[in-house]
């Protein structure tokens, strides 16, 4: 019994955490979770080619998405719709029922292949090519509509160039309602047809001027955007150069590129429009340039003209980058407040091992262990459900109400445990508390590192958003290097200690500090008990709550009565009485707290704005709503059981200087509440290049991009780029210039 209560909570705390929704089931490799039978895959020793679809069924009247999925082996390649100088782009031919029609290919976004002087547009690795289905209203639910398709690729390699025609076929069922997504297939094809190049009302001019191709865009989402990076893929070959442009240019208004025209363009001249591909780091769009003059506010600063991520898997530097970033954030993240009840009970008890270095060293490499192997379960977890289609981020686990309700339950044990109520010899109370923890020193070190990371997920160190935002979209090894850098970064401060004799000397000697220092300890426990309470409340409602509150003090009066049965044991008496009252208050708090969590949730968590300045909720139509007024807008992307989110609204968000300078520049405020699982506010977060939250945006008048501002807030801060960000708009109503 003397281990039975915290083995039982950190048992039921790791279960929850990773269980996985919906009773799916893990496919790893080429299979999927696919609602109907597929005939599979077809293969060459070049390349793979399946029928995908995005989502699970269709229903009648509806449009689907089904992609050809090509998977390509290393060495060769396949073809955009303009190939380039050489070989081909893949076609479909659609055998398909009467009514079932089939649009075009909705194209990614090539990368350049070069060969000598031979330039190629294509594709490499892997990519999905999505084609919308309309299905008739007639469709019977219940049914399955088959989707034949001859797909013939050009594959090829530096050598050789083969055309392969495969011929596949999918049976896609019918059925009423919205359907999910099918695992991490459709929702890659998801994504690829939500950034798939489209026209977006982008005037566009092309003039040839001394033997060069000068091309001209703006307006759309090109006025006052922010961008570092262009380049053109043009629709038909022959006419310019398939290389990256010449030069390009960012103004008031737009971009500008000078390419190179083919001998035939120059001697024949521009006699009809140049359509194509507008590429950039904040988009790609569908131009059509008409012969004409060089459009004005299409000049001025210097852009690079390297093709871009989209489309292609980051290469090693990217990899690096967010491993590097992931290992600055993991350092910053022992400065977060989330983590000092963990690491000040660390330092206590590296304090008690001190003078024992083969004990400290060993204590340090335990605590990494425990650190490192959490940090790997929980990007595993992440990755896996995200790869089930599940829209999900950092601090996932604290979006479940069980996980958070056994969360409370946990700090409040430990916190009575500091107390001195109890006392264990395994545990998470080798965190730093009991005198036995001497005898249990690694197991205990390990338990504390797995309590770390659990008491982190509320918090998001800089550095460490962009790092978790890359693992997403990089191969899953890699991703989880990125895990694992993080939990060293958060692990390294206390592990350089314990491996240097040199610091542990200079640390105070054991003593009755140290029993104080542990009692006081029990505050910030009780206190994080007091906050997830809180969080469960607003997840589940009041009701709930107090149901929970009953649980917790029922599980205190099982702790209670553990504690004065050890203490009766060490006396050598034996009262059987506090055995049966332990164990029958544990059952019924288990009981209550089970309760808690089965109860419906409240129909919407209650306001927890508190005095802070008028906001609305966020959402993709309110933020376009209002800077279609020409409005400037601040989008606050937070969550109840985020700390550094409540941080920055106490210290900076809800302060009188940033309301005043809300209500000076007209800025909307806009706030996206993560508290529970909300799959739009995770596709938001992604489009950014986070994982989690907090995330703070604000949108200027015209610019396309919103600007990014840092994840520890203060009011200066806000306030100048509020103040920027309403300065942009001139008298007349039209944007300014970017000035970047």
């Amino acid at each position: 019994m003397r281990l039975s209560i915290l083995i039982t909570w950190l048992f039921v705390l790791l279960a929850g955490a990773f269980a996985l929704p919906g009773g799916s089931t893990a496919q790893t490799g080429l299979t999927r979770a696919v609602p109907a039978a597929a005939p599979g895959a077809q293969r060459n020793a070049r390349i793979e080619v399946e029928l995908v679809p995005m989502n699970a069924w269709a229903a009648p009247g509806s449009t689907a998405v089904v992609a050809l999925r090509q998977k390509i082996q290393p060495g060769w390649h396949t073809y955009w719709r303009n190939p380039g100088d050489s070989g081909g782009p893949t076609t479909l031919d659609w055998s398909l029922a009467p009514g079932v029609l089939a649009g075009d290919i909705l194209w990614p976004l090539p990368r350049r292949q070069r060969l000598g002087d031979i330039v190629n547009l294509g594709y490499e690795d892997q990519v999905f090519l999505p084609v919308p289905i309309d299905i008739p209203a007639s469709a019977r639910p219940g049914s399955k509509i088959p989707l034949t398709v001859t797909a013939l690729l050009f594959v090829c390699s530096d050598e050789m160039c083969v055309p392969d025609s495969f011929t596949l076929r999918l049976d896609l069922p019918i059925r009423d309602g919205t359907p999910p997504l099918v695992g991490a297939d459709g929702a890659a094809i998801q994504r690829q047809v939500e950034s798939a190049p489209r026209p977006a009302g982008i005037t566009a001019h092309a003039t040839l001027t001394d033997g060069r191709l000068v091309l001209g865009a703006s307006g759309g989402p090109l006025a006052g955007a922010d961008i570092d990076r262009a380049t053109f893929y043009p629709f038909e070959a022959g006419l310019i150069d398939h290389d990256v442009a010449l030069s390009a240019s960012a103004g008031a208004d737009g971009l500008g590129l000078t390419l190179a025209p083919t001998g035939d363009l120059v001697s024949t001249g521009l006699s009809k429009p140049l359509a194509g591909v507008l590429a950039t780091d904040a988009g790609a769009w569908e131009i059509s340039a008409i012969p004409g003059p060089v459009l004005p506010g299409t000049t001025g600063r210097s852009l690079a003209t390297a093709d871009g991520p989209d489309g292609a898997f980051p290469g090693v530097a990217a990899a690096i980058q967010a491993m590097a970033f992931a290992f600055m954030g993991g350092l910053i993240l022992n400065l977060m407040p989330c983590v000092f009840p963990v690491l000040a009970l660390k330092a206590a008890a590296l304090a008690r091992s001190s003078r024992d270095a083969k004990e400290a060293r060993a204590d340090g490499l335990a605590y990494l262990a425990g650190v490192l192997v959490t940090f790997l379960l929980l990007g595993t977890a992440l990755l896996l459900l995200r790869g089930l289609g599940q829209e999900i981020g950092w601090g996932f686990q604290l979006q479940s109400p069980p996980v958070v309700a056994v969360l409370a339950l946990l700090m409040l044990v430990v916190g009575l445990n500091l107390a001195g109520l109890f006392q264990i010899g395994l545990g998470l109370q080798a965190a730093g508390g009991s005198r036995l923890s001497r005898l249990n020193g690694p197991i205990g070190a390990f338990l504390t590192g797995i309590l770390a990371v659990v008491v982190a997920a509320p918090c998001t160190a800089p550095f460490m958003a962009v790092a978790l935002g890359a693992a997403l979209i990089l191969p899953a090894p890699i991703a989880l290097l990125v895990f694992l850098c993080l939990g060293l970064g958060l692990a390294l401060p206390y592990l350089a200690i314990s491996l240097s004799p040199g610091l542990l000397v200079r640390l105070p000697r054991p003593g009755p500090w140290m029993e104080r220092l542990q009692q006081g300890l029990a505050l910030p426990m009780f206190a994080a008990a007091l906050w997830l309470g809180w969080v469960f409340q607003r997840q589940q409602g009041s009701t709930a709550a107090a149901w929970l509150m009953v649980g917790a003090v029922i599980l205190s009066v099982s702790v209670w009565a553990f504690g004065l049965r050890q203490r009766a044991l060490a006396t050598g008496s034996v009262l059987r009485p506090l055995t049966l009252t332990s164990a029958l208050a544990l059952i019924v708090a288990i009981g209550i707290t089970g309760l808690a969590v089965s109860l419906p949730p409240a129909a919407s968590p209650p306001s927890a704005r508190g005095s802070g300045p008028a906001s609305q909720p966020w959402s993709p139509q309110a933020v376009a709503d209002a800077r279609a007024r020409g409005r400037p807008v601040l989008v606050d992307f937070t969550a109840d059981w985020c700390v550094s989110c409540k941080i920055n609204e106490r210290t900076a968000l809800h302060s009188s200087r940033v309301a005043e300078a809300l209500s000076r520049t007209g800025t909307v405020y806009l706030v996206a509440d993560w508290t529970r699982r909300d799959p739009v506010i995770a596709r938001e977060l992604a489009r950014h290049g986070r994982s989690g939250v907090p995330l703070y945006l604000v949108y200027a008048p015209g610019e396309a991009r919103p600007r990014i501002l840092p994840q520890l807030l203060t009011e200066g801060v806000v306030i100048e780029a509020l103040e920027a960000a309403s300065s942009s708009v001139r008298p007349t109503g039209r944007p300014a210039a970017a000035g970047r």
